[in-house]
């Protein structure tokens, strides 16, 4: 069956009218949660992707937002957005994850929101080696006096602000770490923890080879929940420390791993 040239014209016309519309919501908001641009233009999360694709690249999505591709500073407010998602549950999880290091530690500080936090958390004062391969992380222990740092670079992906490259693998590979503070996107208490970003899997894989303890830390809304990028069970953690309020029957389901659950009022 062929497709007239007056049906296509009218798909054209389609979606040149959407993304009109969602031009004018990322001028007036600066950014656009990916379901509210759905619901925006009354279709389906994966047709405002292939619009998206489809487009002049004015406009792209990022993180599960869509935002002005041009602009630094929305892709800044995205992850401003994510960093508040959470705060207090990822705060008290990270302080408590770092009472645990030590002066002359050799710690891990993984990519995301809840490690900004952990490093936001470092005893202050205390001399330490720090490796990480994230913007965020690095611009705080970068601050730091008596901290010695080790950015691991590669190709730049602005969903977590983080790196990426084989050349990262084999330097992150030669070092010693004395404990690994890893994020997740999700832990599950069967298929185990994963994240959203498919780059950070063999970096987080590899860093757990390697590191004497990993130690996972998660604010609560991440108990029970899958993301598409799998990267270790949960019998590979010696801690997996939990920020918030967590309903007795879900953690009934992680009975068996060495979960520690940190309140507010801890």
């Amino acid at each position: 069956m062929v497709e007239s040239p007056n049906g296509a014209a009218t798909q054209g016309d389609a979606r040149a009218q959407r993304l009109q519309k969602l031009r004018r919501a990322i001028s007036e908001r600066g950014t656009l949660h990916l379901k509210d641009a759905a619901q925006l233009l009354n279709i389906s999360e994966m047709t405002v992707r292939r619009d998206l694709a489809a487009s002049d690249a004015t406009l792209a999505c990022l993180g599960g937002y869509v935002v002005n591709a041009a602009s630094p500073t929305a892709v800044k407010y995205t992850l401003e957005q994510e960093i508040d998602q959470h705060t207090q549950d990822k705060r008290i999880a990270c302080r408590f994850a770092a009472a645990s290091i030590k002066e002359g530690d050799t710690i891990f500080i993984d990519c995301g929101t809840t490690m900004q936090s952990l490093a936001e958390s470092l005893p202050e004062g205390l001399p330490l080696s720090v490796i990480c391969y994230s913007m965020n992380v690095a611009s705080i222990v970068t601050r730091r006096p008596s901290t010695q740092v080790m950015l691991m670079g590669g190709l730049y992906h602005l969903s977590s602000q983080s790196f990426s490259s084989d050349e990262g693998l084999s330097y992150l590979r030669r070092l010693g770490i004395n404990k690994a503070f890893i994020s997740a996107g999700g832990a599950h208490p069967i298929r185990g923890a994963s994240c959203s970003n498919f780059h950070e899997v063999a970096i987080k894989q590899a860093v757990i080879a390697a590191a004497m303890e990993n130690i996972l830390v998660v604010d609560a809304s991440k108990l029970g929940s899958l993301k598409p990028a799998f990267f270790a069970d949960l019998d590979v953690f010696s801690k997996i420390i939990v920020g918030g309020s967590v309903p007795c029957d879900l953690r009934k389901l992680f009975k068996h791993q060495a979960v520690e659950y940190v309140t507010r009022a801890a």
